[in-house]
């Protein structure tokens, strides 16, 4: 069995049946990530709200600024109708849905192309890159990136006198179980990386593993802390923007950095006595 397999096995095989309350389109909404920031749109509070009658399903979403990037929102809205469209035709549900995003300078553009089921490229026109799909992989690469550099750091902190290079041969089974390891298991899957406990964690996102162990990990926590950062602003901007929304935000867990200048000091790994 993979650790993909042992996730799943432990989230619910479908969503409860009638009748369909805001839980369950929430719920579903947990999935949907803010592609830069690498966060649920729930746990950031973007969420505005979400409005079950018996007619319709209304969900309204909210962004730190009015102007976020277009494709960004438009991703964002955009899985948000899909997922909730799902939830109701796993329940074959007839309801009506609406999702609308709020005070955003493209707002009229991007919910009527929402309501009628236009695409990035229908919505935007000449305005619209190509696609989606590799705006999607850039940070699919970057979420990956984070997701590992957190894991391998977690073991740092549970052994600070570990010799930096031996994570290299880091594998998933050696993990420890947690949201991390979870993290980094759908990641992997999302870019198509093997999920199976022998796996070496330490790849990039086509599977290759670096030749120095240390300034792969330095540059790696770089990249987790730009996407921590932004998120932290981003939360705080529309903390700013929409007073009270802060009650929205699902707390981060504070974490006990590795000083970036400890995986640059230490010998280099081919140096290193290796356990």
């Amino acid at each position: 069995m993979t650790l993909l397999s042992e996730v799943e096995e432990r989230a619910p095989a479908s969503v409860p049946g009638p009748p369909l309350t805001e839980a369950h389109v929430r719920g579903v909404l947990d999935v949907v990530l803010d592609p830069e920031l690498d966060e649920p749109i729930t746990d950031l509070g973007f969420v505005t709200s979400v409005t079950v009658t018996e007619a319709a399903v209304e969900v309204h979403l909210r962004l730190p600024t009015s102007f976020c990037s277009p494709s960004f929102a438009y991703l964002m809205a955009s899985d948000s109708r899909d997922e909730v469209s799902a939830l109701l035709a796993r329940r074959d549900d007839p309801r009506a849905l609406v999702v609308e995003l709020d005070d955003h300078h493209d707002s009229p553009r991007i919910n009527a192309g929402l309501a009628a089921d236009a695409g990035y490229r229908g919505t935007f026109g000449d305005e619209a890159e190509d696609s989606l799909d590799e705006l999607r992989m850039v940070f699919r690469r970057k979420a990956h990136t984070a997701a590992a550099e957190r894991c391998l750091t977690g073991l740092l902190r549970l052994d600070p006198e570990r010799a930096v290079g031996t994570l290299g041969e880091v594998r998933l089974g050696d993990l420890p179980e947690g949201h991390d390891r979870e993290a980094l298991v759908r990641r992997r899957a999302a870019l198509g990386l093997p999920v199976d406990g022998d796996a070496v964690v330490l790849v990039d996102a086509e599977g290759r593993r670096p030749d120095d162990v240390p300034m792969a990990l330095r540059r790696a926590r770089s990249t987790r802390i730009s996407i921590d950062g932004n998120a932290h602003f981003c939360r705080g901007l529309l903390a700013t923007r929409y007073p009270g929304s802060e009650g929205d935000q699902a707390p981060r867990a504070e974490e006990a950095f590795v000083p970036l200048a400890s995986l640059t000091t230490r010998p280099h790994p081919a140096k290193e006595q290796h356990r």
